[in-house]
């Protein structure tokens, strides 16, 4: 049995990527576990880990940050695929704490690839963001448009991975693949989430304060649909590079989304449908590094590894609400 590394693993991807993975593979799951929001969820995460995959799933409090905790960790194990979802993410933080981006997301990104030169693995896969796209005035991204205008720190320091990684690619022959994500979303997601605040809000009645009019898209994708993705996309290491014929590097990058935007005041509609409670809503001014649409081609996303987004976004968040009255012990 093959065996993947999974950084992030007690994050929201990483959870439910280990656990489907653990079916066919051994996982390594690293974690650093910070405060940027509750550990007690971090930890029930890794905790339903070990109890459903007692056997192939085995965990590592480690940071990327460390570079002695990664070598000690690649002296343990031999790993045939590594998957870094590892991250500080979240757009709006990045203006209240940019020093946790720059730590984890080209630090640590940085320690991980450097590690990796020196051994050889099958495939390396990264996580990316659709908000490389930045203020793009195209309506539809597809992953060959520029990424040259990040509008936020954390968008910068997702477009700096992929170019990190592509000079990786180069230089060592490192098979690698970014994934540029679009608004993942479900059960065991992140509280700093739209949909998991605006949940608790419709539920003990608090003010929703909706940036703009209500009229941003997004491109939200079901957290199932991400990870059977991503599954399929390890078993096919790139053979050439997705922008550039004349270059060697083995470098691919592909948009994970669900192809169908939706504006944030249905999406907000939806979850009053399914709570059975009304919003209260506070309209305010757009916040600094958001962008107004995010839509993704995923056309070669589709052709290349049968991605089949199939989650309307009415089930999706059926789904999220159920796991958040049992996880939280809602009554109504």
């Amino acid at each position: 049995m093959k065996t993947v590394l999974v950084t992030g693993a007690s994050g929201f991807i990483g959870f439910h990527l280990s656990r489907l993975l653990c079916k066919n593979y051994t996982v390594v799951g690293i974690d650093n576990i910070n405060s940027y929001y509750a550990a007690s969820l971090k930890e029930d995460r890794l905790n339903l880990l070990k109890l459903e995959n007692s056997e192939n799933f085995f965990f590592k409090k480690v940071d990327l940050c460390n570079r002695k905790s990664l070598k000690r960790l690649f002296e343990s194990y031999k790993f045939d695929y590594v998957i870094n979802l590892a991250a500080q993410a979240g757009v709006r933080y990045s203006l209240e704490n940019p020093d946790a981006y720059i730590q984890s997301n080209i630090i640590g990104f940085h320690n991980l690839l450097d590690t990796l030169k020196e051994r050889k693995v099958e495939h390396f896969i990264y996580a990316s963001s659709s908000s490389v796209y930045g203020m793009n005035n195209k309506n539809i991204f597809n992953r060959h448009d520029s990424t040259d205008a990040p509008v936020s720190l954390y968008a910068a320091t997702k477009k700096s991975n992929e170019i990190i990684a592509h000079s990786y690619a180069h230089l060592y022959d490192i098979p690698t693949t970014g994934l540029r994500f679009f608004t993942v979303y479900g059960p065991w997601g992140r509280p700093d989430m739209a949909y998991f605040s605006f949940t608790k809000k419709i539920l003990n009645e608090e003010t929703i304060n909706v940036f703009g009019d209500g009229s941003s898209l997004r491109d939200y994708t079901y957290i199932s649909d991400v990870t059977n993705c991503i599954k399929n996309i390890i078993v096919k290491p790139p053979i050439n590079n997705f922008k550039y014929s004349e270059s060697n590097a083995k470098f691919q990058i592909y948009n994970i989304g669900n192809n169908r935007p939706v504006k944030l005041i249905n999406f907000i509609n939806t979850l009053e449908d399914i709570i059975g409670k009304n919003a209260n809503l506070k309209f305010i001014e757009n916040q600094k590094g958001d962008v107004p649409l995010t839509f993704a081609d995923i056309d070669d996303t589709i052709g290349e590894f049968d991605y089949d987004p199939r989650v309307s976004i009415n089930e999706g968040l059926l789904s999220f609400y159920k796991w958040y009255k049992e996880y939280y012990n809602v009554s109504i």
